[in-house]
């Protein structure tokens, strides 16, 4: 069965792996951990808080039993110290340990302080500024309870000489970043001989738990009340109610402190003040820092038994969260080049993939390729110019020009061919147009695919070099393409169809008389029958064209890069030296902090997990 000492000590245990691995609440971590979940603010704590010169410092050594704290005037605490109290066996030597000096023990009380002193300057410099980062520190003691309290910053009215403006208002926000969390209990420290209504510990309990329900008052300086005068209505809950009871301290005074009067006595003497007091002795048993240490170990222990399994689910939930999140970031890059080559010929056939998905009807985009054959094409084709080059003007300027000065004897075959050849070079103009077209489309798809492997995310280099391959690799397809296509053009060329012009004398026949007089060759009408005929074979060489031109294209560019768009990539990588590899694989510096903070805060949780599978929770 989980016993209080275990449950204190287990929260203690989890507290110290959130310091080391960066989980302290509010902004740890900065922007990279912004949204990572957050164990520190889970867990059950009990926070000193109360003004500058309010007795908070006197209170945590007077349940230490030991003078261990810096002091001064101004801000002395200056960042949060999470003080965690071992009770060990009698005759047991008292002893420090600090985090970030695990395994030194520090007997002597006064190196304790300077120690917090020289920690605390580490991070916030000589200066008067403060820092959220905390400085965690265990004391072993047969003296003490099982506790574990946060001391804060305390807060202020208004900046002193080397403080920014600002020190007000960021005392407060950190003091408020640990009191607003409702698993902390807030030990509002308040001097008696200051009224309550003015009290800032108070004032900010009440605005971040109004109805008392986490926390505890502690009244200090008791012994220093004008005569005549107590704490009586505060102290029994009348002048300002809690759901928790109010205690009395009487902490030594600073010529106690200047006479190095030390704790045993002085816990004496606050013994004999309330059990002699005529004010205080009837509630003596509820009063002093060995009661308010009892009280607050008895607590916290309840209310880390409480929230237990709120924790442990928690502890699940973001484990599952860390771990799917690790796995969209990647894992860590390899260093041997062997593997570093291989990770890269893997992303490349992962983008590949994606590739091939757009064009074969995975993804979006091998729909706009056929767009070019079944509508840009054919509109083309259809705006040709044929109308103009086959005016009756034109047809006869290009006979007679082609007859020179013998005119032709049957049909005007120079002419035909002169007609016929300026009319198919119109065609390269669409075929160009197709292969630029497709050869654009496949470049959109080349950038999408890399935006959409998920893998190539977190290498902007290898997507630069992935990117700028396949740019290269269309281009050399593009040009082969306009070559074929053009070809096929120049092929219609090189040899017309004759069995369609056979025809034609025939079907002259059956319409009437297919002779005309020299006087006539050059006659309206026999203009606009040839002019009609090189129409008409245009027009069969233009169905041609519309069905060749596309399987061109498709031919040379489309298969090509399905085929091979990446081979020449893969050839120069093989090449790489392993500096060079690693260049390729070089992440977003963002991205790999992000990975490591998700790491660091994974290895928290299971650790948390861990701690809290070794605990007996049978009843």
């Amino acid at each position: 069965m989980a016993t209080m000492e275990s449950l204190i000590s287990l929260v203690n245990r989890i507290q110290r792996a959130c310091t080391i691995l960066g989980d302290y609440g509010g902004d740890s971590g900065g922007a990279a951990a912004a949204s990572l979940p957050t164990l520190w603010e889970s867990l059950p704590s009990v926070a000193v808080v109360g003004g500058q010169s309010s007795g908070k410092s006197s209170v945590l050594e007077s349940i230490v039993g030991r003078d261990f704290l810096p002091r001064g005037s101004g801000i002395v605490t200056r960042r949060p110290l999470v003080l965690q109290l071992h009770k060990t066996e009698p005759g047991i030597t008292e002893y420090a340990e600090f985090l970030h000096k695990q395994r030194e023990r520090f007997t002597d009380f006064a190196m304790v302080r300077k120690e917090i002193q020289e920690e605390t300057d580490k991070i916030t410099g000589k200066s008067k500024q403060i820092s959220p980062v905390p400085i965690h520190m265990s004391i072993y003691s047969p003296n003490v309870v099982n506790l574990t309290l946060i001391d804060l910053p305390g807060l202020t009215k208004v900046a002193v000489e080397g403080q920014p403006e600002s020190i007000v208002k960021d005392i407060e926000n950190m003091v408020r970043l640990y009191v607003e969390k409702p698993n902390c209990i807030i030990l509002a420290v308040t001097p008696a001989n200051q009224d309550i209504a003015t009290s800032d510990a108070i004032k900010l309990a009440r605005e971040v738990d109004p109805e008392g329900e986490r926390t505890f008052g502690v009244l200090t300086k008791l012994d220093l009340m004008d005569k005549g005068t107590n704490a009586q209505d505060v102290l029994e809950g009348r002048a300002y109610p809690l759901q928790h009871p109010w205690v009395g301290i009487v902490n030594r005074s600073q010529a106690d402190i200047n006479t190095k009067v030390d704790m045993i006595a002085a816990r004496q003497r606050e013994r004999k003040f309330f059990s002699t007091s005529p004010d205080y002795g009837h509630m003596a048993s509820r009063m002093g820092s060995e009661y308010l240490a009892k009280l607050l170990s008895k607590h916290l222990e309840s209310v880390i038994k409480t929230r237990i399994p709120g924790i442990t689910s928690l502890i699940n939930r973001s484990i599952d969260d860390l771990e799917s999140e690790l796995d969209h970031l990647g894992r860590p890059v390899a260093i041997d080049a062997g593997a570093q080559l291989y990770t890269i010929l893997e992303l490349c056939r992962a983008f590949d993939r994606v590739f091939k998905e757009h064009l074969d009807g995975g993804r979006p985009g091998g729909d706009r390729i056929y767009g070019v054959f079944d509508y840009q094409l054919p509109m083309a084709l259809r705006k040709l110019p044929f109308d103009r080059h086959l005016s009756l003007q034109n047809v006869r300027k290009v006979v007679s020009e082609a007859d020179g000065y013998q005119p032709h004897l049957i049909a005007p075959e120079q002419g035909y061919r002169r007609l016929i050849d300026g009319a198919l070079n119109y065609f390269k103009g669409p075929a160009e147009a197709s292969v630029d077209a497709v050869h654009f489309i496949l470049k959109e798809i080349v950038r999408r695919s890399i935006g959409e492997t998920q893998e190539l995310k977190r290498f902007p280099s290898l997507q630069a070099e992935i990117a700028s391959a396949a740019y290269d690799a269309l281009e050399r397809f593009r040009e082969d393409s306009k070559k074929t296509t053009l070809r096929l053009v120049e092929m219609e060329s090189s040899y017309l169809t004759v069995d369609f012009f056979r025809k034609l004398p025939l079907e002259a026949e059956k319409g009437g008389d297919p002779t005309f007089s020299n006087i006539d060759r050059y006659a309206e009408v026999h203009c606009r029958r040839i002019g009609s005929n090189v129409s008409s074979y245009v027009g069969m060489v233009s169905q041609t064209m519309r069905n060749s031109i596309p399987k061109a294209v498709v031919h040379c560019q489309v298969k090509e890069a399905k085929r091979s768009l990446l081979d020449h990539f893969y050839t120069q990588v093989g090449k790489k030296e392993g500096k060079q590899l690693a260049e390729l694989l070089g992440e977003d510096p963002a991205l790999m902090e992000r990975r490591q903070k998700c790491a660091r805060r994974l290895e928290l949780y299971r650790k948390a997990r861990d701690e809290i599978d070794s605990v007996s929770w049978a009843e």
